[in-house]
């Protein structure tokens, strides 16, 4: 065998210049500041009544939204929670979505209105990696976040946009729009929708949530309710990970606020949906992005000086 440099192989040269291309896509990029939180395709609120009490959502309406599947042997690849794509290659979602850790049963589709009926813009992806906040406490959903880590990097399209993640606390009054979306159960006990669902929700102050006659104080600083005091507006199965986004005119951009968690029932009065709050984990979300990131950077860079010697000198 002849090393890679020889002029008589000029397919290894091309080989090699190949891989050297690919690590650039190996990488995502940081995650978005200025270009997120926008809907190309659609105005920039959302519009009609207020997933249980939403309505279909418009094509291209969030484009951030993504369905996060799993493999069942002789079923094929089946939805189980939402997420939302943050930059090229990470989405964002709950911790409890993973019943089964290893990366290699899951899939990404990004840019899905139907569940069962992919766009031309839809894109789907296998899963590199599942970080799971260390401190997830499965019994009260605290620190219920994690990270998949996609090996495709996603090209951005007017149905495929990353989602703004706030930098801090962000102020939320009775006329920030808020809004969540998914495929999951429209009634308790119900199935999933096909079609993407969303809804306006209320967000609560954490003393209210906490009240003895809504959830008793099991609210912490890290998570917040939203949904409407009367009931029949909410997240319920299969809408877990997903987002709760806020459109802030200022800044003319949505802006992950929360991450669907846990509840008791669906749409049940005094007992909204609990959401992870986002703002709480920028910190987390950015060490691991850059972690991991460098990681995946250094093996494909030694791979290729390694890959690059042994051709070399055989």
């Amino acid at each position: 065998m002849r090393g890679c440099f020889h002029p008589g192989l000029p397919a290894c040269g091309v080989l090699l210049v190949l891989l050297s291309e690919l690590l650039p896509d190996a990488l995502s990029d940081i995650i978005p500041i200025d270009e997120c939180g926008t809907r190309p395709v659609v105005d920039e609120i959302a519009t009609g009544s207020r997933i249980i009490g939403g309505h279909d959502a418009q094509l291209g309406a969030w484009p951030w939204q993504v369905s996060l599947q799993i493999y069942h042997f002789g079923v094929g690849y089946v939805h189980v929670c939402g997420g939302s794509l943050i930059n090229h290659n990470s989405v964002l979602t709950a911790a409890h979505c993973v019943k089964r850790g290893d990366p290699g049963f899951w899939n990404a589709v990004i840019g899905m209105h139907h569940l069962y009926r992919y766009q031309t813009h839809t894109r789907k992806s296998r899963v590199r990696a599942i970080i799971i906040h260390a401190n997830y406490d499965q019994a009260t959903f605290k620190n219920d976040v994690a990270l998949f880590k996609l090996i495709d990097s996603i090209k951005f399209n007017e149905y495929i946009q990353p989602v703004c993640l706030p930098n801090g606390p962000l102020t939320i009054t009775n006329e920030t729009p808020c809004y969540i979306s998914g495929w999951g159960n429209t009634v308790e006990k119900g199935r999933l929708r096909d079609v993407l669902q969303e809804a306006q929700v209320d967000v609560f102050p954490s003393v209210l949530c906490n009240r003895i006659d809504w959830y008793a104080g099991t609210v912490t600083k890290d998570m917040f309710c939203a949904g409407a005091e009367s009931g029949g507006i909410d997240s319920c199965q299969g809408d877990s990970g997903g987002p709760l986004m806020c459109y802030f005119p200022d800044a003319t951009k949505y802006y992950l606020v929360g991450i669907t968690s846990f509840g008791l029932g669906c749409g049940r009065p005094k007992l909204p949906g609990i959401y992870t709050r986002t703002a709480h984990y920028r910190t987390w979300i950015n060490s691991h992005i850059f972690l991991f990131d460098r990681a995946i950077d250094r093996s494909i860079s030694h791979a290729l000086i390694l890959w690059t010697l042994v051709v070399s000198l055989a």
